[in-house]
């Protein structure tokens, strides 16, 4: 009998970090069957000469929770080999939910994580309050990749409290009610609880998002529902274990340090690579010494905002461009692109003294024109606006403005972090067995970070151009490695029993494409795509989902539930 799928010809790289070798691969319903070279004929065949077949890749930091509403591929996830997602990070999430109090849900959401609240209203079908309905909501839905899911803090304390989650810590009762709920939220299925403690988190209206309002007894108290429970992640973002004090900096730690001793729940946080970021990977095996289980999430390549004339400029700081910025995109080309009627635009942006500023949320930040790099290339190198300006003969400012009327707007720079990444400590962290590759944001920051594509530019960027790790390691990292640390035990290895969640791609041109601006969000509301170079194809549970680049139409995706063991 004639298997579902049958992958020949290709090279398998199985997930586990050992090397590679050539078979075929059997798929029989959403299972992989057989692994080898005599593997028996399939319904459909895929040629996969010339390129590697991996299992599935796994993101155990995105924010999809509403757009997994309107959106069954999972992009821009999808198009770079993500099967399976984790979602609800950083204390965001939509449930659990008052029906006559989503405001507030929005609220936490809009301005922390950039997310359209006309396509939060449009998109979402509120058919849910409680967390438990919320997982049963996004079961129903059709989805191409799979999706577990994280409770989080800022949504569980406005159910519980209102308005005042805003504003105080909470009592007692307001305790029991969180505690309560959450027991439920692990019970159907949650995978962990998340919470937010970082300055740059903010509601639109300028207040704390409201997980920053909690005490750390309320925290804590939290985090032992799961080890009461013996399930569950604890995903905290910053909670000052990166404060510049270190005397908060030393409290954070030890706090984190105590608390998943003490409860035995295993703990993840956000590590940005800056050069003085090296204590955090210290912290790792400092914690585990004390029988604490700490899994640091590490990015591949530092965080950065991308600019264009049709999302937001430096420039938007300055009072001299405000009612141009309020006029159609082709106005404002047409404008800039007239030797008169550019000129005072122009001049203010070159004479521009920009104040001390640092921005929150999609807000403009200053320019630094030798850091702002030109996005021509989905890898690099690109050059910097400062090198483009030289080669003209003009101000960078200038040779922004003009690289934008010359694009008709479309041009897209990128803007690095406040906080610059170093190679070192980047290099550093990603080789750590406490750490794991993620932390792509995808379903947030939709108009200004396109970070879905961390998985191809390790792929392509630090194997195959700069050779620092092998082909065999990368994989590990974004399968096996993080299905480990997210307890998704079926996932990550490319073996016979294990799901078939599978990337077929060529190892000599996988990476990422320049992204562009699309106008598919509900309600009309923009983002950024970014689709890869170099996949033949991506199978979830079975089906090709993605194929030469183009959606199939298939949606086998699951919502993977965590269940706890009859012992817990």
């Amino acid at each position: 009998m004639a298997h579902d799928l049958v992958i020949r010809n290709g090279t398998v790289v199985d997930g586990s970090g050992l090397g590679s070798y050539r078979a075929d691969v059997a798929v029989d319903g959403d299972r992989i069957t057989d692994v080898g070279r005599a593997v028996g004929r399939g319904t459909r065949e895929i040629d996969a000469d010339g390129h590697v077949v991996t299992p599935g890749f796994v993101d155990g930091h995105t924010h999809m929770d509403a757009q997994v509403f309107w959106d069954a591929t999972g992009s821009s996830s999808c198009w770079h080999g993500v099967t399976s997602a984790v979602m609800g990070n950083c204390g965001f999430t939509l449930a659990p939910v008052r029906p006559d109090a989503r405001e507030l849900v929005v609220r936490n959401l809009e301005r922390a994580e950039d997310i359209d609240p006309a396509a939060l209203a449009a998109g979402i079908d509120w058919s849910f309050e409680t967390f438990p309905q919320y997982l049963d909501a996004v079961d129903r839905l059709p989805k191409g990749i799979h999706f577990a899911a994280n409770i989080g803090h800022s949504a569980l304390r406005t159910w519980a409290m209102g308005e005042r989650a805003f504003e105080q810590e909470a009592d007692a009762d307001d305790l029991a009610l969180m505690a309560g709920q959450l027991r439920d939220a692990l019970a159907a299925g949650a995978i962990g609880f998340t919470t937010s403690r970082t300055q740059h988190h903010e509601t639109s209206d300028g207040r704390p998002v409201a997980s920053r309002l909690a005490a750390w007894d309320e925290v804590a108290a939290l985090v032992g529902v799961m080890g009461d429970l013996g399930t569950g992640i604890f995903e905290g973002a910053d909670a000052g274990m990166s404060a510049p004090d270190p005397e908060v900096r030393a409290l954070a730690l030890e706090r984190m340090t105590a608390l998943a001793a003490d409860t035995g729940v295993p703990m993840t946080f956000g590590l940005v690579a800056t050069r003085h970021a090296g204590y955090l990977i210290d912290f790792l095996d400092q914690a585990a010494a004390r029988g604490a289980r700490m899994i640091a999430q590490t990015h591949c390549r530092g965080i950065s905002v991308l600019l264009s004339l049709k999302t937001r400029l430096p420039f938007d700081l300055l009072a001299a461009w405000t009612d141009l910025r309020t006029r159609p995109v082709d106005e404002q080309v047409a404008t800039l692109a007239d030797p008169d009627r550019r000129i005072p635009y122009v001049d203010a942006a070159v004479r521009a003294d920009y104040a001390a500023y640092t921005g929150v949320g999609a807000q403009a930040r200053p320019p630094d024109f030798e850091g702002i790099r030109v996005y021509d290339h989905g890898l690099p190198p690109n050059p910097s606006v400062a090198d483009v300006a030289r080669a003209r003969g003009v101000h960078p400012a200038e040779a922004m403005i003009d690289l934008c009327v010359a694009s008709a707007g479309d041009q897209l720079f990128i803007q690095p972090s406040l906080y610059p990444q170093d190679e070192e400590v980047l290099l550093r962290a990603l080789r750590h067995p406490r750490a794991v590759m993620t932390f792509s944001d995808s379903g947030a920051h939709l108009s200004q970070i396109a970070d879905s594509s961390i998985h191809t530019h390790l792929l392509g960027h630090w194997v195959r151009d700069r050779g620092e790790f092998t082909l065999e390691e990368a994989v590990r990292m974004i399968t096996l490695a993080p299905a480990l640390a997210w307890g998704l035990t079926t996932k990550g290895l490319l073996r016979p029993g294990m799901d078939a969640d599978l990337n077929i791609f060529d190892p000599d041109t996988v990476g990422p494409d320049v992204p562009t601006l699309v106008d598919d969000l509900p309600a009309g509301g923009r983002r950024l795509e970014q689709r890869s170079i170099g996949f033949l194809a991506t199978v979830v549970a079975g089906q090709v989902t993605i194929e030469r680049g183009a959606a199939t139409g298939a949606a086998p995706g699951r919502l993977l539930r965590m269940r706890r063991s009859e012992s817990s």
